[in-house]
């Protein structure tokens, strides 16, 4: 079996950066995974996926059929000129 040979490449950051993208690491995650899952292209699949995972509160599905309501009973606005 062949091992895996994985080039890397070495960037600079400011420290501005270097902090963001501290703040979003998980403990034993690489910067490369951090900058991958959050850089990452999303697609419908993805979308699908993370909506199964989602959970969502009572009242949180309260509020949005309150504001679906409300929506009704006020008029959109016509942009003035």
């Amino acid at each position: 079996m062949h091992a895996k040979c994985m080039a890397v490449k070495t960037i600079t950051i400011d420290m501005e950066a270097y902090d963001a993208l501290s703040h979003l690491k998980a403990k034993g995650q690489s910067f490369s995974q951090v900058i991958k899952t959050h850089l990452a292209r999303k697609t419908g699949r993805t979308l699908l996926e993370a909506l199964d995972t989602l959970e969502v509160s009572e009242q949180a599905l309260d509020a949005v059929d309150r504001e679906i309501r409300d929506r009704d009973n006020h008029r959109p606005r016509i942009p003035t000129l």
